[in-house]
């Protein structure tokens, strides 16, 4: 499968962690850890690929890449 770039982040409101994946519109996931997120957005990407697949429908190139800041001291 394609490297697509996934977001994690906690919300409070549903105490529990999202996982998405930009590139993939509506892909995403919940869990109680990082971990479970991820596991799931896994699955969910799985899932995605192969019913675009199934449908026909075009699958997005991975091409959401967050800047990444280094802080050397």
């Amino acid at each position: 499968m394609k490297n697509y770039h996934i977001n994690i982040f906690f919300t409070v409101e549903d105490e529990g962690y999202i996982a998405d994946i930009p590139d993939l519109k509506y892909c995403s996931a919940f869990g109680s850890t990082e971990e479970e997120a991820l596991r799931e957005v896994l699955q969910a990407k799985a899932a995605w690929l192969e019913a675009a697949k199934i449908e026909g429908k075009p699958i997005p190139e991975p091409r959401y890449r967050p800047v990444i800041y280094q802080i050397v001291s």
